[in-house]
């Protein structure tokens, strides 16, 4: 039997969104909602960097990933990572924002995609502010702003593990609500 749980995680690049939202997918056995411009651009056989530019010019992209995001977390148990979800998915159960510094994300990120460290300092800067000047201008979001979410995580010094441990205690506890709740109505 379905709770109808809605888990909603959001955080910049480099923060663990994706793997988190992973982890806790397989051990609660939620929907996992990830779909993303690499998504796309992978289905349409475009660098994700390209598409990016080309996704900073026509707003239509972003409205129809967190279109698609949203319709997707609502069709039962799901957990939905992205940039965007926790103001994108407004029936969450739990919001979670992921945090880390500037420096721990772009090591992360060059770990995972290589090159030069410095670069990817460079680059993980500027597409935090392409993507806040888009949020802004797309759906008057300012995601520096994310005090009304209901946990925020500083991944810098944890592992996925341990952010999972925390996040898995709150889903528990809302779990234990609703079946309380259930009961209480029958």
């Amino acid at each position: 039997m379905s709770n109808n749980i809605r888990i909603a995680i959001s955080g910049r690049s480099g923060c663990g969104n994706t793997t988190v939202t992973r982890l806790l997918s397989e051990r609660f056995k939620f929907n996992m909602v990830n779909f993303t411009f690499r998504n796309i651009a992978e289905e349409k056989g475009i660098e994700f960097s390209e598409f990016c530019k080309m996704a900073e010019s026509d707003s239509s992209w972003d409205r129809y990933v967190d279109d698609k995001q949203v319709k997707l977390a609502m069709e039962g148990d799901s957990i939905l990572g992205s940039r965007l979800a926790i103001w994108m998915l407004k029936e969450a159960d739990l919001k979670v924002f992921l945090t880390a510094s500037p420096e721990i994300r772009a090591s992360r990120i060059h770990q995972r995609e290589g090159g030069v460290f410095q670069d990817r300092m460079k680059e993980t800067d500027e597409r935090d502010a392409r993507d806040h000047a888009r949020y802004l201008k797309l759906y008057n979001i300012d995601n520096n702003d994310f005090t009304f979410a209901d946990l925020v995580i500083n991944t810098d010094r944890m592992n996925p593990e341990q952010e999972v441990e925390i996040i898995a205690a709150a889903i528990v506890n809302i779990l234990k609500e609703k079946e309380r709740s259930e009961t209480r109505v029958s």
